[in-house]
């Protein structure tokens, strides 16, 4: 599978996506990060494993506390991947923007 397709399918859960949201706010633990899950602690670091694995995490090392830490650098990938379709998008609003404006004139 390709960088951008686990990256993908790392965001697609929606518990990994509110982990990067807090992680977003500032590192935390996994203690800290599992708080607002109704899943056990394992299922927890499970889901930082998939995180760490594709880059959108860190982990540190400080004694006992092993803090995680957001890296968005896999997520300016998929930005970057996205904005090639902004293009389009954009010039598709704008070619409907010159026909309603030319329906306009008609009227």
């Amino acid at each position: 599978m390709d960088r951008l397709s686990e990256v993908f399918s790392a965001l697609a859960d929606p518990t990994r996506r509110a982990i990067l949201a807090k992680l977003a706010e500032g590192e935390a633990t996994v203690n800290q990060l599992a708080e607002p899950f109704p899943i056990s602690l394992q299922a927890v670091s499970k889901h930082l494993k998939v995180l760490e694995r594709v880059g959108l995490i860190t982990r540190g090392k400080e004694a006992q506390w092993r803090p995680c830490r957001l890296d968005a650098g896999p997520l300016r990938e998929v930005a970057d991947w996205v904005a090639d379709y902004e293009r389009h998008w954009e010039q598709r609003y704008d070619q409907l923007g010159e026909y309603l404006r030319r329906m306009q004139k008609e009227t």
